[in-house]
């Protein structure tokens, strides 16, 4: 039976394990809490209450893998400058320091996994604020032990190019680790012969090598590369220039008869709207008139109606007795 604290440190595990899974798989920017409740199937709450925010576990999820790395490196590479000091020390010692510890951790489910390569590779390539700044702080002194090293291998390399030199070839590297697992990229290598980690290891730093010690461009490689260049640049300067040329030619470019039947029609659909306002006008004002002369009818007719109607109002019938009064009057 699991007691409340194996509870709780079940859920803190379960939270770290989804948002590393996260973090490999979409970058810091993209790893929202909701998206780890869901696949921590965990609440907000539990969230909140073991970090309380998600810088605060981010940080968590990189320190429990990370920092036992760096301590392995530095311990290897202590070895290895003991084992050949000063300038004795070769390229391979150095390589072997920085990624044996990693490989190991890789091939142990319990301190990092398969996807502990994909981790690596998505911290050194992720360019979140975040994720720089905490490379800047944990991650600054192992590199200048590891510059050091690098410098004392290589000792006809300015310090100066060393560092990007190192910094190219390890962000390569980088990258062709967080895009696969461990399972995946070995054969990758290995071209699915079987192979030692320790035969891997000498192919990725051949590699690395190569960039890191690779001569200076010589006045032909340089003048090869101009030239392309220059013809870059001669076809940027023709399209401008056809480009100008198109628009200062205006209507007489090639769309000019699209241009002149979109006029025409433009034109003919204009005279038409035209002619049928005039007929609507010219059809308003006659029903205009004949309604006026419809109503002067009317009126007329009214009028008529009402004056006889007033006549007849006034001719009364014969009265008999007016009629024997003027008869007797006359008499």
């Amino acid at each position: 039976m699991k007691t409340g604290k194996s509870t709780a440190g079940d859920t803190k595990a379960r939270i770290l394990d989804a948002t590393e899974k996260l973090f490999i798989e979409v970058g810091y920017e993209a790893t929202s809490l909701r998206q780890v409740t869901s696949r921590a199937i965990v609440n907000l709450a539990a969230v909140n209450y073991h970090f309380r925010s998600k810088d605060i576990m981010m940080h968590a999820v990189l320190s429990r893998r990370l920092d036992p790395l760096n301590a392995r490196r530095l311990a290897l590479l202590d070895a290895c400058e003991a084992q050949w000091p000063g300038n004795s020390i070769r390229c391979e010692h150095v390589m072997g320091a920085l990624f044996v510890p990693a490989l190991q951790m890789a091939r142990d489910p319990a301190i990092g996994g398969p996807s502990f390569l994909r981790l690596l590779g998505r911290v050194y390539s992720d360019s979140s604020p975040f994720i720089q700044q905490y490379l800047l702080e944990h991650y600054a002194p192992v590199y200048d032990r590891f510059f050091d090293a690098f410098a004392r291998a290589m000792p006809a390399l300015p310090r100066r190019e060393l560092g990007w030199r190192l910094q190219f070839a390890l962000k390569a590297l980088a990258g062709v680790l967080a895009a696969e697992e461990l399972e995946n990229l070995l054969p990758a290598f290995t071209q699915g012969k079987q192979m030692s980690d320790a035969h891997v290891l000498a192919q990725l730093t051949a590699m690395v090598e190569a960039a890191m010690t690779v001569a200076q461009p010589d006045a032909d490689q340089l003048s090869a590369l101009q030239s392309v260049f220059d013809l870059g640049e001669q076809q940027r300067e023709q399209r401008a220039a056809q480009a100008s040329k198109a628009l200062l030619q205006g209507p007489q470019s090639d769309l000019q008869p699209e241009h002149d039947a979109a006029l025409e029609a433009t034109v003919t659909q204009q005279a038409s709207d035209s002619a049928a306002v005039t007929a609507a006008t010219i059809g308003k004002a006659r029903m205009s008139a004949r309604t006026v002369r419809n109503e002067g009818t009317s009126r007329a007719a009214v009028t008529s109606v009402a004056v006889r109607a007033r006549e007849q109002t006034v001719s009364f019938p014969s009265n008999p007795l007016d009629d024997w009064m003027r008869m007797r009057t006359r008499t």
